[in-house]
């Protein structure tokens, strides 16, 4: 870099420059080679004293026998007026020879004798101060960190090549200058400001972010420049340098890295949070909840008519509209544009135009960047909607097939209001990832809600309605249906005689379909078994034996006949549940029943309890599901059971069931089957 004159040059006179570096000697022999004048310098790099030296012929002192007839011929040389430069090796007083370095020439004295003048430095020490400068040059003409240097007015005084190409202009149209005057088009208060606090506090300021533009770019660009003080060996301070190193490339990699880490995250997190139940609302609500705001500022999920009614999926003809059931709508902040999508739950027609249409007819995405008056009719449901999503700021859409197994059951809309970038191809691909994973959830969902509707009416198909009266009782009975999956719970009233009646209630491991088949053919075996009078004992023992042949079946069956003849009630239990007696008198009890393994287990005995049965007297048959649950033991809830029935007394027993479950299970996690008997008074 070229230097630039100021007024404080003599600044690099001072001590400790680069002559004191290589420590510069001077000797001045006369016309005949004695030695005339002897500088400090010399006699630190020989180690003769002036006392020593002078007088002294220069070769005889100085120079080696073998050396002596080559340094007389320089010397003539030189005393002839010719200039010589190079290395030649000298005696130290200490024996040892030195290389040194010489720059020599001829001065003439007033009367015009001839003088030779040798300026020498150790040979060694000049070399290392030659490699260190051609380093240097090497280094900042070569490396493609942009270098400046300023002096204390911060005005330019030299840049590398690097730096030229970053800036645009020469170095010549800089030197002088301050940064502003040459480069408008960056922070130049910010760079000032830094420079400042450098030059004050001696501190260097690293990796400084600029952004802006020089005269070699037409958009901006970012810069890390690192400012460092240059002081002399005394302290003095000289000036100012700065590193520069165009940055743009590396942050935008980082911004497209940290974009895909979001990418990712906002994946994981979809796959924790959609698909959490098998309910086809909640896992679109998930769906939307998911997206805003990491993708779009607005989401809305709308599934095809014949998923969310039938459990089917009907193609969408070319030529033919499309129905949908919104099912979600999710905004990342306060605003209207949420009221221009369909309100969830209701029913909405698209042509066969509309961008929703052609996105399920065609199974895949449509990503409009910049969404004008024109598009926008095709996406809103209509003109009032569309002046709503207007006003809204929404500039950017993206519409994703909802495809699972092969088939389109609906569409994820996504829309862009206060995230000022349109939706690209790296957002349409989060987007489809999350909408096949989202897919596959509602697809389960739709499928197990066609299962457990076919459960469930078989389920319905196959209990009984229990009749409100038999001969000296009063029943009522209740199936409530879990929220998730339907079991096999079931329960029957069965006539044996005159103030004789059977009452059965039993629970088949499993659920679905098959539970359901299972609990038919162990309800029909009941009833046959029931009208041969067997006692209940004996009846199990032949549904233990009948459910042993349906494969690996196991039940939980209690079968109680009561004998209103005899005032009492035989009981016996397969693994189930007790029942609970309410007195008269409100007192109630768990009637405990010897014995007995679960249907299906073989080779079992089944005890007999039997209990006294007096007018008022409430019999409470039940399965898990009414006093089960995940969080506490099931002791808690045959606890709270009996409480509870404790203060029904006198009441109807329509009542005592709808208050049962509506007490103990409001929104069972497993199917409930509850029946009740209370003993008529005489008359």
């Amino acid at each position: 870099m070229h230097g630039y004159a100021t007024e404080n040059d003599e600044v690099t006179a001072a001590p400790g420059g680069l002559l004191d570096l290589l420590k510069v000697a001077a000797v001045v022999l006369d016309a005949h080679g004695h030695i005339a004048l002897w500088s400090p310098e010399i006699e630190q790099l020989l180690g003769y004293s002036a006392q020593e030296a002078l007088r002294q012929r220069a070769d005889t002192l100085l120079v080696a026998p073998g050396d002596r007839s080559r340094g007389r011929e320089l010397f003539a040389q030189v005393a002839a007026g010719e200039r010589w430069a190079g290395v030649f090796p000298l005696r130290h007083r200490d024996g040892t020879e030195r290389a040194v370095e010489f720059r020599t020439m001829r001065l003439l004295d007033d009367e015009g004798r001839p003088h030779l003048l040798g300026l020498a430095a150790d040979a060694s020490t000049v070399r290392s101060v030659e490699r260190d400068l051609a380093l240097s040059h090497s280094l900042v003409e070569q490396t493609p960190v942009g270098i400046a240097v300023f002096d204390n007015e911060l005005r330019w005084v030299g840049v590398n090549p690097a730096l030229e190409r970053m800036n645009g202009v020469p170095e010549a149209a800089v030197v002088g200058r301050r940064v502003g005057e040459v480069l408008p088009g960056l922070d130049v208060a910010a760079i000032e400001s830094r420079m400042r606090h450098v030059l004050a506090t001696g501190r260097p300021l690293l990796d400084q972010q600029t952004i802006g533009r020089t005269a070699a770019d037409v958009e901006d660009r970012a810069y890390s420049e690192s400012y460092h003080r240059i002081e002399d060996t005394n302290g003095r301070v000289l000036g100012l340098a700065m590193a520069v190193l165009d940055v743009t490339e590396r942050q935008q990699a980082a911004a497209e890295v940290a974009r895909a880490r979001r990418r990712l995250a906002v994946v994981a997190d979809a796959g924790v949070r959609i698909g959490t139940t098998l309910d086809l609302r909640q896992t679109a609500r998930e769906l939307t909840d998911v997206t805003v705001p990491h993708v779009a500022d607005l989401a809305a999920v709308d599934i095809l008519e014949s998923v969310v009614a039938h459990g089917t999926i009907t193609p969408v003809p070319g030529h033919a509209p499309a129905e949908f059931r919104a099912l979600a709508v999710a905004a990342g902040y306060a605003t209207d544009a949420i009221h221009a999508a369909d309100p969830v739950g209701e029913l909405a027609t698209y042509g066969p135009s509309r961008i929703i249409t052609r996105c399920v007819r065609t199974a895949r995405p449509v990503l409009i960047g910049h969404v004008d008056a024109r598009v926008m009719r095709r996406i809103a449901r209509d003109a009032n909607a569309a002046r709503t999503l207007r006003e809204a700021g929404v500039h950017s859409y993206l519409a994703l097939p909802l495809t699972a197994r092969g088939k389109v059951l609906g569409t994820l809309g996504l829309y862009r209001t206060v995230n000022a970038r349109p939706f690209d191809e790296q957002d349409r691909m989060l987007a489809t990832e999350l909408a096949a994973r989202a897919a596959l959830c509602i697809d389960n969902a739709r499928l197990y809600g066609r299962e457990r509707a076919a459960a469930l009416t078989l389920q319905r198909s196959l209990l009984p309605s229990a009749p409100a009266h038999r001969e000296g009782l009063d029943i009522a009975a209740r199936y409530r249906p879990a929220l998730s999956e339907v079991g096999g719970d079931w329960y029957d009233v069965l006539p044996l005689g005159p103030r004789r009646t059977g009452l059965v209630v039993g629970d088949v491991m499993g659920k679905g379909v098959q539970a359901a088949a299972i609990m038919g053919q162990l309800r029909s075996a009941t009833r046959a078994l029931a009208r041969l009078d067997l006692p209940p004992a004996e009846l199990l023992r032949h549904l233990d034996d009948i459910a042993g042949s349906l494969g690996d079946t196991i039940a939980t069956c209690v079968y109680a006949v009561c004998d209103l003849e005899r005032g009492v009630c035989t009981l016996s239990s397969a693994g189930h549940l007790p029942p609970v007696l309410t007195r008269d008198d409100a007192t109630t009890e768990l009637v405990d029943i010897p014995g007995g393994v679960p249907l299906g287990v073989g080779g079992a005995d089944f005890g007999t309890a039997e209990v006294g049965l007096t007018p008022g007297t409430l019999l409470t048959l039940y399965t898990d599901g009414l006093v089960e649950n995940r969080e506490e033991p099931i002791d808690s809830g045959l606890a709270t059971l009996t409480t509870f029935l404790r203060g029904t007394s006198g009441r109807p027993l329509e009542w005592t069931g709808d208050a049962l479950l509506g007490a103990l299970r409001p929104e069972p996690d497993d199917d409930v089957a509850l029946l009740l008997a209370r003993v008529r008074p005489a008359g």
